[in-house]
């Protein structure tokens, strides 16, 4: 399967608490619903199409946790909605956990390890959805297939972020993008190596090479 990784992201990279004030308020967050005031139409398209794609959930504890808790209230039809209770799904945890949510199986132990096992399986995609701590340790693996990325124009200052100081360098490639009417982009991005360059000017001309 194809690991892939959607997140909603602000401008200087916080990933921390986008849909409610209480969403997320470990290290003290208090700067939770972010998202709300950018949100529409085109956003909703975005993570509908998100959704339909999916072939299973993978998940860290705290946005299983709260996921769950919302989310197998709704019977919408959305693909959303349709994709998080129906579609397997797996949760990266470190405690014990009885999963309560329909077709739901805790990772233990060496959870890098078993969701190789998972890509290796035939199948679709296998989507992570937020998650800040899992996605940083798919990120460092070099695991994650696709980066799917939702920045709106907000700084949040104070945050968990996806990409921290310790992360791999690494370069991407566009594959997908769309804008939103409040300002919002969505770049969906292929990872590539990191690689560095050289500007030059002569004569009042620019050139540049690529190490």
């Amino acid at each position: 399967m194809k690991l892939t990784l959607h997140t909603f992201l602000s401008i200087d990279g916080v990933m921390q608490g986008p849909g409610g004030l209480d969403e997320d308020r470990s290290g003290g967050f208090d700067r939770g619903g972010w998202l709300i005031p950018y949100g529409d139409e085109v956003m909703g398209e975005i993570a509908e199409g998100w959704f339909a794609r999916a072939d299973a959930i993978l998940l860290g504890r705290t946005t299983y946790t709260m996921m769950q808790a919302y989310w197998s209230q709704i019977d919408d039809g959305s693909n959303t909605a349709s994709g998080l209770n129906n579609l397997p799904k797996y949760v990266a945890t470190s405690t014990p956990l009885e999963p309560v949510w329909n077709d739901s199986t805790a990772l233990t132990g060496d959870v890098l390890k078993q969701v190789e096992e998972l890509k290796a399986k035939p199948g679709g995609e296998l989507q992570v959805h937020g998650s800040a701590g899992l996605a940083r340790s798919l990120h460092r693996a070099g695991l994650i297939d696709e980066y799917r990325l939702l920045t709106f124009p907000v700084a949040i200052g104070a945050g968990k972020r996806l990409f921290t100081e310790d992360a791999p360098a690494m370069g991407f490639e566009l594959v997908e993008s769309r804008v939103t009417s409040t300002g919002a982009t969505y770049a969906a991005l292929r990872p590539t190596p990191f690689r560095t360059g050289t500007a030059v000017i002569e004569d009042g001309t620019s050139t540049f090479s690529v190490d």
